[in-house]
């Protein structure tokens, strides 16, 4: 299925040439920012599959609405306080003369996703909303190279079992367009088989990047085993009853995509549908109405002349549901322990077993 494919030099979203993502987090409040900006306006596209999404400017990605380029996209835990980071990005682009020109203002375009990690740990004795500052130290840091984990916008996330965290993949196609994703993986259902710590990703993993483990034995489908991340959450808040009986708006997986290949904004919005794919191969369950997940697509060839061959962007659509997938199997690899963690990371549970992967 992947012969044909093959990871770029970083393995990372900015494979995709142009584009630079930051990270920003406070391990007091465990919970972060992450920021993909690109020294110019991009193209992109939307498409939220969960029940329980939190956006800012969303609505403005839709084919048929007037804005046809974006600055930056962020992606942020907090819940609602963290769509605070997408105003401190915003502020800091205009400062920086970027934003869609109105007369003598400048507006930048910023769209957003939340997820919610403020029962992950964190303490919030804060009196001036953090996710602002958490932005703008996001944005600055914005590089090509960047690190995953217990990082940015994945420092306070979790999954059923284990701690989630911040996750990147890139795949070059044939032609030698790229596609990257990113990925911050705090969803309510399981990126791992419980006991094998083998990946529901493992039929699309390259090397050894998260694990090789190999693909999950069958298992009753029929059947999801205890979720012990609602039951943590549910000790921390003081709530009684079935521990698996769901926690609204506590989870969230949000994703980026991103390509060289030149799209219109409604190309970005199907891209962004068949990146969803990945999120149903790399969790189970996948779309709850407890989950607010989200993928955005973004073209960084606006200037170049569309590409007519059908055949580069069916294949485009299958790479990039791939990279999701993969993206949220290395946020969970690479999560790191902190102090006051509700769940353990994947290294301490299952690393026994495999050699380390090398750092990079």
């Amino acid at each position: 299925m992947n012969g044909r494919l093959r990871p770029g030099p970083r393995n990372l979203i900015t494979d995709v040439t142009g584009l630079k993502v930051g990270n920003a987090h406070d391990d007091r409040l465990k919970s972060g920012t992450t920021v993909l900006c690109a020294d110019v306006p991009f193209v992109a596209g939307v498409d939220v599959m969960g029940g329980a999404p939190g956006t800012r400017e969303t609505d403005c990605l839709a084919p048929d609405r007037m804005v046809d380029r974006v600055d930056a996209l962020v992606l942020s835990g907090g819940s609602a306080f963290g769509l605070s980071a997408a105003s401190g990005v915003c502020d800091a682009l205009r400062a920086a003369g970027r934003g869609y020109p109105v007369g003598p203002v400048r507006v930048p375009i910023v769209p957003s996703a939340i997820l919610f990690d403020l029962l992950a740990g964190g303490v919030h004795d804060w009196r001036e909303n953090p996710w602002y500052g958490l932005g703008q130290r996001a944005l600055a840091a914005a590089a090509e190279r960047f690190e995953l984990g217990s990082v940015g916008a994945g420092a306070g996330a979790t999954t059923a079992h284990l701690k989630g965290g911040l996750g990147s993949a890139s795949l070059v196609l044939p032609g030698g367009y790229t596609v990257g994703a990113l990925v911050a993986a705090n969803p309510n259902g399981d990126a791992v088989v419980p006991g094998s710590g083998r990946f529901h990703a493992g039929a699309c993993e390259f090397g050894d990047e998260f694990g090789q483990r190999g693909v999950p034995p069958p298992g009753d489908p029929g059947s999801l085993p205890r979720n012990h991340k609602l039951a943590a959450y549910r000790a921390l808040s003081g709530e009684s009853g079935d521990p698996d009986a769901g926690l609204a708006g506590g989870n969230t997986t949000l994703a980026i995509v991103a390509t060289d290949l030149p799209l219109a904004k409604a190309e970005c919005r199907r891209l962004a549908v068949a990146a969803q794919d990945g999120m149903a191969r790399a969790l189970q369950p996948a779309h709850t109405p407890i989950d607010g997940d989200i993928v955005f697509a973004l073209s960084s060839g606006v200037d170049q002349a569309p590409v007519p061959d059908i055949a580069t962007k069916l294949l485009l659509g299958h790479a990039a549901a791939i990279c999701v997938a993969r993206a949220i199997a290395r946020a969970v690899f690479e999560a790191s322990p902190r102090p006051r963690d509700t769940l353990p990371t994947w290294r301490s549970r299952y690393a026994r077993s495999v050699s380390e992967p090398p750092s990079r």
